[in-house]
């Protein structure tokens, strides 16, 4: 997991191989981009570059100091994450906090991050921090982090791995070298699905399609669940505004968890996207490409007002739930705007 190993990211790697040939590694780093694109592997080869004992400032990867940062174990580079997302990699039990594990970098942590950053480093001339969700940073542990941006500890590198920009101070966005890590290529991620899960060539596609570029999410993608897409995307078309049981059962069925509900939004908003392609005439890039027939007739029945308001109602739910709004009443609020909207 070196930086070499980056895939589809020759701008950011070739900036930060250069800046390590030169050395002239700046203090402080910003990953920005979504999900799957490689952020968190960059940020490991970074620490892996700056620590490795036998190919300083390459890291070979393979050596123990190498191994150590992959698997989150070097004394000298630290973790930080929120705890829920410790949760969700195995790396603590949900019986390990009192409550629900927050979904936040908390204050706390930041400023025991900043302890940690000044002591001396006990195998590497640098310390490095990988601050993973930086995003996810609340006001008051930005605004302590700011202290370690503005004093930076010697020898030290701070990488900050955000997913949503926007949401940290700009006095910190400012303080960093940003680099950007866009989408993944369809056609890469498709050909490492097909590979790697085995998948014939049209599964693989929609795999990659439907993960954003993101490559952790192509793989991780359920078969099965690619198959429902079907019933879903059917069931959607046949609500009717009139008939609120069903608009209720639909909210209930896809909405019993905040992973149920996000994997059927950006499905709907996938779907929109397609909808809108049939509309102009476009089937030929469509994702969902066994769906033409109903596509074609889905955008005959709708204006292009009409989709933009679909695909920005999928994407308000979305934000909510993301937010910790509650999966099934989003969905319910969403599907009565919509199709109240549509009445009028």
């Amino acid at each position: 997991m070196t930086l070499a190993s980056v895939l589809g990211q020759p701008r950011a790697i070739d900036s930060l191989q250069a800046a390590l040939r030169a050395g002239a590694v700046h203090h402080a780093y910003l990953f920005a981009g979504p999900e799957g694109g490689g952020k968190e592997r960059a940020a490991v080869g970074l620490a892996q570059a700056l620590t490795c004992p036998e190919q300083p400032d390459v890291g070979c990867g393979t050596c123990a100091s190498c191994v150590r940062v992959a698997r989150g174990l070097h004394p000298d580079v630290t973790w930080v994450m929120p705890d829920d997302e410790r949760v969700s990699r195995g790396l603590a039990g949900r019986s390990d906090f009192t409550g629900t594990p927050s979904r936040d970098l908390r204050v706390e942590q930041i400023r025991g991050l900043q302890e940690r950053l000044a002591l001396r480093g006990l195998e590497s001339r640098r310390k490095v921090a990988i601050l993973v969700s930086a995003q996810a940073m609340n006001v008051q542990a930005q605004n302590a982090f700011l202290k370690t941006l503005e004093e930076p500890p010697s020898e030290t590198t701070l990488v900050l791995v955000a997913s949503a920009m926007d949401k940290l101070l700009p006095t910190i966005r400012s303080r960093c070298s940003k680099l950007h890590f866009g989408p993944l290529p369809v056609e890469l991620v498709a050909e490492r699905v097909r590979t790697e899960r085995k998948l014939d060539a049209d599964t693989a596609q929609l795999a990659a399609i439907m993960s954003g570029g993101s490559l952790g999410r192509a793989l991780a993608l359920d078969v099965a669940a690619l198959a429902r897409r079907k019933d879903v995307v059917s069931a959607f078309e046949s609500l009717r505004g009139e008939d609120a049981v069903g608009l209720l059962r639909f909210a209930d069925e896809h909405g019993g968890s905040r992973e149920d509900a996000e994997a059927t939004l950006e499905l709907l908003v996938l779907w929109t996207r397609d909808v809108a392609l049939a509309k102009v005439g476009q089937e030929a890039l469509l994702a969902n490409r066994d769906l033409r027939t109903l596509a074609v007739e889905v955008a005959s029945r709708h204006s292009e007002m009409s989709l933009h308001r679909r695909h920005a109602l999928f994407e308000g739910a979305r934000a909510a739930v993301a937010r910790n709004g509650a999966p099934r009443l989003q969905l319910e609020r969403m599907l009565i705007d919509l199709f109240t909207e549509a009445s009028r």
